[in-house]
Protein backbone atom coordinates (compact mmCIF):
# COMPACT_ATOMS: atom_id res chain seq x y z
CA UNK A 1 0.00 0.00 0.00
CA UNK A 2 1.47 3.36 -1.03
CA UNK A 3 1.74 5.56 2.07
CA UNK A 4 1.69 9.04 0.52
CA UNK A 5 -2.00 9.84 1.15
CA UNK A 6 -2.57 9.00 4.78
CA UNK A 7 -5.52 10.03 6.92
CA UNK A 8 -6.61 9.14 10.40
CA UNK A 9 -4.66 7.82 13.37
CA UNK A 10 -1.08 6.64 12.94
CA UNK A 11 0.21 5.42 16.30
CA UNK A 12 3.93 5.40 16.99
CA UNK A 13 4.96 1.93 18.05
CA UNK A 14 7.29 1.20 20.94
CA UNK A 15 10.18 -1.16 20.25
CA UNK A 16 9.60 -4.24 22.46
CA UNK A 17 12.88 -5.50 23.94
CA UNK A 18 14.03 -8.51 25.96
CA UNK A 19 17.39 -6.93 26.74
CA UNK A 20 19.60 -4.02 25.77
CA UNK A 21 20.09 -5.37 22.25
CA UNK A 22 17.54 -8.15 21.90
CA UNK A 23 14.22 -7.63 20.17
CA UNK A 24 11.15 -9.17 21.78
CA UNK A 25 9.94 -10.68 18.54
CA UNK A 26 6.80 -12.27 20.02
CA UNK A 27 5.87 -9.00 21.73
CA UNK A 28 6.44 -7.06 18.52
CA UNK A 29 4.13 -9.42 16.61
CA UNK A 30 1.41 -9.16 19.28
CA UNK A 31 1.64 -5.37 19.41
CA UNK A 32 1.54 -5.10 15.62
CA UNK A 33 -1.61 -7.21 15.52
CA UNK A 34 -3.15 -5.16 18.33
CA UNK A 35 -2.58 -1.90 16.44
CA UNK A 36 -3.91 -3.25 13.14
CA UNK A 37 -6.95 -4.84 14.81
CA UNK A 38 -7.58 -1.60 16.70
CA UNK A 39 -8.11 0.28 13.45
CA UNK A 40 -4.80 2.12 13.03
CA UNK A 41 -4.60 3.67 9.57
CA UNK A 42 -0.82 3.17 9.52
CA UNK A 43 1.99 2.39 11.98
CA UNK A 44 5.02 4.57 12.72
CA UNK A 45 8.21 2.75 13.74
CA UNK A 46 11.40 4.16 15.24
CA UNK A 47 10.06 7.57 16.12
CA UNK A 48 10.54 9.17 19.53
CA UNK A 49 8.29 6.57 21.19
CA UNK A 50 10.32 3.80 19.54
CA UNK A 51 13.56 5.18 21.04
CA UNK A 52 15.43 4.63 17.78
CA UNK A 53 18.53 6.56 18.83
CA UNK A 54 19.07 4.11 21.70
CA UNK A 55 19.01 1.05 19.42
CA UNK A 56 21.74 -0.57 17.38
CA UNK A 57 21.34 -0.45 13.63
CA UNK A 58 21.11 -4.23 13.52
CA UNK A 59 18.17 -4.20 15.92
CA UNK A 60 16.45 -1.38 14.01
CA UNK A 61 16.70 -3.36 10.76
CA UNK A 62 15.42 -6.53 12.44
CA UNK A 63 12.47 -4.69 13.98
CA UNK A 64 11.39 -2.95 10.77
CA UNK A 65 11.65 -6.13 8.73
CA UNK A 66 9.65 -8.11 11.31
CA UNK A 67 6.82 -5.56 11.55
CA UNK A 68 6.59 -5.05 7.78
CA UNK A 69 6.41 -8.82 7.29
CA UNK A 70 3.72 -9.12 9.97
CA UNK A 71 1.65 -6.23 8.60
CA UNK A 72 1.84 -7.81 5.14
CA UNK A 73 0.51 -4.73 3.36
CA UNK A 74 -2.65 -4.35 5.45
CA UNK A 75 -1.70 -0.80 6.48
CA UNK A 76 1.25 1.42 5.55
CA UNK A 77 4.33 1.25 7.77
CA UNK A 78 6.30 4.45 8.23
CA UNK A 79 9.85 4.30 9.55
CA UNK A 80 11.86 7.02 11.26
CA UNK A 81 15.30 7.25 9.64
CA UNK A 82 16.60 10.28 11.54
CA UNK A 83 20.35 9.98 12.01
CA UNK A 84 23.50 12.10 12.10
CA UNK A 85 24.95 9.96 9.30
CA UNK A 86 23.31 10.46 5.91
CA UNK A 87 24.26 6.97 4.68
CA UNK A 88 22.73 5.30 7.74
CA UNK A 89 19.43 7.05 6.98
CA UNK A 90 19.56 5.67 3.45
CA UNK A 91 20.40 2.15 4.67
CA UNK A 92 17.54 2.12 7.15
CA UNK A 93 15.14 3.38 4.48
CA UNK A 94 15.94 0.25 2.45
CA UNK A 95 14.01 -1.70 5.09
CA UNK A 96 10.99 0.64 5.14
CA UNK A 97 7.69 1.20 3.37
CA UNK A 98 7.61 4.95 3.96
CA UNK A 99 10.19 7.26 5.51
CA UNK A 100 10.00 9.93 8.21
CA UNK A 101 13.09 12.05 8.94
CA UNK A 102 13.74 14.80 11.46
CA UNK A 103 16.69 17.13 10.86
CA UNK A 104 20.10 15.71 11.78
CA UNK A 105 20.77 16.34 15.46
CA UNK A 106 23.93 17.44 17.32
CA UNK A 107 25.03 20.09 14.81
CA UNK A 108 22.17 22.54 14.23
CA UNK A 109 21.89 23.13 10.46
CA UNK A 110 20.71 26.39 8.93
CA UNK A 111 17.46 26.50 6.96
CA UNK A 112 19.40 26.46 3.67
CA UNK A 113 21.38 23.45 4.89
CA UNK A 114 18.11 21.74 5.78
CA UNK A 115 16.83 22.32 2.25
CA UNK A 116 20.02 20.83 0.84
CA UNK A 117 19.96 17.89 3.27
CA UNK A 118 16.34 16.94 2.66
CA UNK A 119 16.67 17.41 -1.09
CA UNK A 120 19.66 15.05 -1.16
CA UNK A 121 17.80 12.55 1.04
CA UNK A 122 14.65 12.68 -1.10
CA UNK A 123 16.73 12.30 -4.26
CA UNK A 124 18.40 9.19 -2.85
CA UNK A 125 15.29 7.48 -1.48
CA UNK A 126 13.12 5.05 -3.46
CA UNK A 127 10.27 5.82 -1.02
CA UNK A 128 8.17 8.89 -0.24
CA UNK A 129 9.67 11.10 2.47
CA UNK A 130 7.84 12.83 5.31
CA UNK A 131 9.55 15.72 7.06
CA UNK A 132 9.52 15.56 10.87
CA UNK A 133 9.51 18.83 12.81
CA UNK A 134 10.81 17.94 16.27
CA UNK A 135 12.58 21.05 17.64
CA UNK A 136 12.65 19.89 21.27
CA UNK A 137 14.89 16.97 20.31
CA UNK A 138 16.99 18.26 17.42
CA UNK A 139 17.18 21.99 18.37
CA UNK A 140 16.12 23.11 14.89
CA UNK A 141 12.73 24.29 13.60
CA UNK A 142 11.66 23.50 10.06
CA UNK A 143 10.54 27.02 9.20
CA UNK A 144 7.36 27.37 7.09
CA UNK A 145 9.30 28.88 4.17
CA UNK A 146 11.69 25.91 4.26
CA UNK A 147 8.79 23.46 4.28
CA UNK A 148 7.12 25.27 1.38
CA UNK A 149 10.33 25.00 -0.66
CA UNK A 150 10.77 21.31 0.15
CA UNK A 151 7.11 20.58 -0.59
CA UNK A 152 7.89 21.22 -4.26
CA UNK A 153 10.12 18.12 -4.37
CA UNK A 154 8.15 15.25 -5.95
CA UNK A 155 9.39 12.74 -3.37
CA UNK A 156 8.68 14.88 -0.27
CA UNK A 157 5.02 14.24 0.42
CA UNK A 158 4.22 15.56 3.88
CA UNK A 159 5.27 16.76 7.32
CA UNK A 160 4.65 15.56 10.85
CA UNK A 161 4.80 18.38 13.39
CA UNK A 162 5.64 17.57 17.01
CA UNK A 163 6.45 21.11 18.09
CA UNK A 164 3.22 21.48 20.14
CA UNK A 165 3.02 24.96 18.61
CA UNK A 166 -0.40 25.40 17.04
CA UNK A 167 0.47 28.84 15.68
CA UNK A 168 3.28 27.21 13.70
CA UNK A 169 0.95 24.47 12.48
CA UNK A 170 -1.70 26.98 11.41
CA UNK A 171 1.02 28.90 9.52
CA UNK A 172 1.93 25.70 7.70
CA UNK A 173 -1.71 25.13 6.77
CA UNK A 174 -1.89 28.66 5.39
CA UNK A 175 1.36 28.51 3.40
CA UNK A 176 0.70 25.03 1.99
CA UNK A 177 -3.00 25.44 1.26
CA UNK A 178 -2.24 25.66 -2.45
CA UNK A 179 -0.51 22.26 -2.45
CA UNK A 180 -3.20 19.58 -1.98
CA UNK A 181 -0.68 16.79 -2.61
CA UNK A 182 1.36 17.71 0.48
CA UNK A 183 0.00 16.22 3.72
CA UNK A 184 0.28 17.77 7.18
CA UNK A 185 0.03 15.79 10.42
CA UNK A 186 0.29 16.79 14.06
CA UNK A 187 1.53 14.75 17.02
CA UNK A 188 2.24 16.93 20.07
CA UNK A 189 4.22 14.62 22.38
CA UNK A 190 5.21 17.56 24.54
CA UNK A 191 1.56 18.23 25.44
CA UNK A 192 0.08 14.78 25.72
CA UNK A 193 2.87 12.31 26.34
CA UNK A 194 1.65 10.49 23.24
CA UNK A 195 2.50 10.70 19.59
CA UNK A 196 -0.46 10.30 17.26
CA UNK A 197 -0.54 11.55 13.70
CA UNK A 198 -3.80 13.18 12.79
CA UNK A 199 -4.49 14.07 9.19
CA UNK A 200 -4.97 17.81 8.88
Amino acid sequence: MHPTKLQGIIPPMITPLKGDDELDREGAVRLTEHLVAGGAHAIFLLGTTGEAQSLTYRLRYEFVELVCRQVAGRVPVLVGVTDTAFIESIRLAEHAAGVVAAPPYYFAPSQQELIEYYTALADALPLPLYLYNMPSHVKVFLEPATVKTLANHPNIVGLKDSSANMTYFQTLLYHLGDNPDFSLYVGPEELTGECVLLGA
